[in-house]
């Protein structure tokens, strides 16, 4: 058993919920403290949907993609969050502003197709609301 690849897991995951992303510097330094090939270590946390290599913005939209969702058009919502911030999703706009996750299910699925904002949830969304709840973002920064 290798100690130093056993603690890789644990490590990403602290990185992570104290940085809130894994940076490069971070992936570099355990590589240096493991003696792993920061390819290994990127190998390892792109298998892992719960790693982000990306700070979150400011406004994290988490879109939920779950067998219920996606039956009520959920792709259609991903894809108008894209055009609308001009990112795509595990993505965050130049400014910092927003960030965009797709996740499996969010446990709603009676009230599908739901998002969260900053863990506010919204249900019954359709593209076309994204426009207000994206306006409404922006003005709470003002």
């Amino acid at each position: 058993m290798n100690v130093q690849r056993d603690s890789l897991l644990p490590l990403l995951q602290e990185i992570q919920n104290e940085l809130g992303y894994l940076s490069e510097e971070s992936i570099n330094r355990i590589g240096r403290s493991l003696n792993l090939p920061t390819s290994k270590i990127y190998g390892v946390a792109t298998f892992y949907d719960q790693f982000r290599f990306e700070p979150k913005g400011t406004f994290h939209f988490r879109i939920c993609h779950g067998t219920a969702c996606h039956i009520e058009k959920s792709a259609r919502i991903i894809q108008e969050a894209e055009r609308l911030l001009k990112i795509r999703q595990g993505q965050t706009t130049r400014d910092g502003m927003f960030s965009i996750e797709v996740v499996n299910c969010m446990g709603a699925c009676g009230l599908s197709p739901v998002i969260s904002v900053n863990e506010k949830y919204y249900h019954g969304i359709q593209p076309r609301d994204l426009k207000e709840i994206i306006e409404t973002c922006k003005a709470k920064t003002v």
